[in-house]
């Protein structure tokens, strides 16, 4: 699925570089607004920091020290918007926090912890309540000295299906979605923009009315592609995640101080996995290189094993990934200081083709992200739509009273013959569209070749031909996260059948 196909010399309303959260953000809410869009991606959707973070949609309670109240407030307000929109790849989770006196102190944190609960107007979130971790059952797994603490909400993501669905949707609004097409160069003419793409070995020219510069860690590439300077520069930082099979009793996650004033969380992953990060380098090489370093290694090992009852080695890495955040440049000393919100820079004038780059961002402000910067544009397109994207549910969002249990519950009903977890899985990944995919099926065996897990030919099938994916990375580990289930001979075998279908 690609959307239009534009052919050489055609022109759209908007070129949008960048195939990441805030691209396909921005690509979707243009198009709704009426605009004809074309979003490039030079890889694949949320390839790159996009389907590397922590995979949280939350306010950012550290941020809270660092005074980004705005940000706080923006960001927790759209918690229960982006929970609303797509419940099935979201949803609530409980963070323990014990308290540690030589980090901060307790009233401090619960101060912290009042504002996090009134800034954003929450509604569908329980609050915040104290623990006795010595009584308390989400207490067993830490270490003893550990003995009060808090409990507080934030929410759950995948984030690269949450960047698919904001291009499915921009798709089905009527925009054109091309990945593996780069940017070459582009320049002012005659009131547009004049775009030289390449996919493949094949070069084309669109014209555009407007450049939308989303394209993260590469933003100022792509600004230089287009034959302009910035006053403005981003800050790559690096955070790396490990994985490791989960190690203690119920759905809760953790928020664990470190003795540098940093925190990591440890969250339930996958079932029987957990998610443990993040950190925070500073990170001077080609974001298409980075990797989790030993160094990172042994400083998310140490937190945990000074945290937890339970000791971990090297041996217990069931899998890492390390991502690079393109953070806005504002100088501050240290890369965990660095703020987590957005700038945009306008260059262009009346009578210009404007471009628009965005510096900055994260997972959970980008539906904010993508309606502020089309706000940018209203001059430029004065017949343009007004917002719409903050009542709007995702594809596969539109389950019954926003309830996944009770969506469960249905496709229990209309699929009895098919295990629990699979049904689940589908349930999860394409919520009320999972129908579609899943057909008559009335056992495992009626969706084709099994690779091992939950992983059938059909969900490649519908993967490749309705979500763009190409390779084996694309659907074990950005489309889906069956990579983690399956052992390197039935990664294998998908890359031959994926091989031979293309053939």
């Amino acid at each position: 699925m690609s959307g239009p196909a534009f052919a050489g010399g055609d022109t759209v309303d908007l070129l949008v570089v960048g195939g990441g959260i805030n691209g396909a953000g921005i690509a979707r809410d243009a198009s709704g607004r009426g605009l004809r869009v074309l979003l490039v991606e030079k890889g694949d959707l949320a390839e790159g920091t996009s389907s590397r973070s922590g995979k949280l949609v939350h306010g950012g309670l550290r941020y809270l020290e660092y005074y980004e109240f705005r940000l706080v407030r923006e960001a927790l307000i759209e918690r229960e918007v982006l929970l609303k929109a797509a419940p099935h790849i979201i949803w609530p989770m409980r963070f323990v926090l014990p308290h540690s006196p030589a980090q901060r102190p307790r009233w401090l944190i619960r101060l912290g912890l009042f504002l996090y609960d009134h800034l954003g107007g929450r509604e569908r979130l329980p609050g915040t309540r104290a623990l006795d971790l010595a009584r308390d059952p989400v207490g067993a797994a830490l270490d003893r000295r550990f003995t009060r603490g808090f409990e507080y909400s934030d929410c759950w993501v995948d984030d690269a299906r949450l960047v698919v669905l904001n291009a499915l949707d921009a798709a089905r609004r009527g925009a054109a979605v091309s990945t593996r097409t780069r940017l070459v160069e582009a320049r002012r003419e005659a009131g547009l923009w004049v775009a030289t793409l390449q996919a493949g070995g094949v070069r084309r020219e669109v014209r555009a009315r407007a450049l939308v510069n989303a394209a993260g860690p590469w933003v100022e590439e792509v600004i230089g592609r287009a034959g302009r300077r910035s006053t403005r520069q981003v800050r790559l930082v690096k955070g790396s995640h490990l994985v490791l099979p989960k190690f203690w009793d119920g759905p809760q996650a953790y928020l664990i101080q470190n003795d540098d004033r940093r925190v990591i969380f440890v969250n339930p992953y996958e079932g029987d996995l957990a998610l443990v990060g993040t950190t925070d380098i500073p990170f001077a090489g080609r974001p298409e290189e980075v990797v989790i370093d030993d160094a990172e290694i042994d400083y998310l090992l140490a937190i945990l094993n000074r945290s937890f009852k339970r000791q971990f080695g090297r041996g217990d890495i069931v899998s890492s990934f390390s991502g690079v955040r393109p953070l806005y440049d504002d100088a501050a000393e240290s890369a965990s200081a660095v703020t987590r919100d957005y700038v945009f820079e306008l260059d262009g004038e009346a009578g210009t083709a404007p471009l628009l780059s965005i510096f900055g961002g994260k997972i959970t402000t980008f539906r904010k992200l993508a309606e502020q910067a089309l706000d940018r544009l209203v001059p430029f397109f004065p017949v343009m739509a007004g917002a719409w994207t903050a009542s709007a549910v995702l594809p596969g969002g539109d389950l019954p009273e926003a309830d996944f249990e009770l969506w469960r519950a249905e496709l229990a009903r209309r699929y009895p013959g098919l295990p629990d977890a699979l049904r689940t899985h589908y349930g999860r990944l394409y919520g009320s569209e999972a129908p579609a995919i899943l057909g008559a099926a009335a056992v495992p065996a009626d969706l084709g070749r099994h690779f091992g897990g939950l992983l059938y030919a059909r969900e490649i099938d519908h993967l490749v031909r309705s979500e763009w994916a190409r390779s084996p990375e694309d659907i074990l580990w950005r489309r889906t996260k069956h990579g983690l289930h399956l052992t390197a001979a039935e990664r294998a075998d998908v890359a031959d059948w994926l091989a031979a279908q293309a053939a």
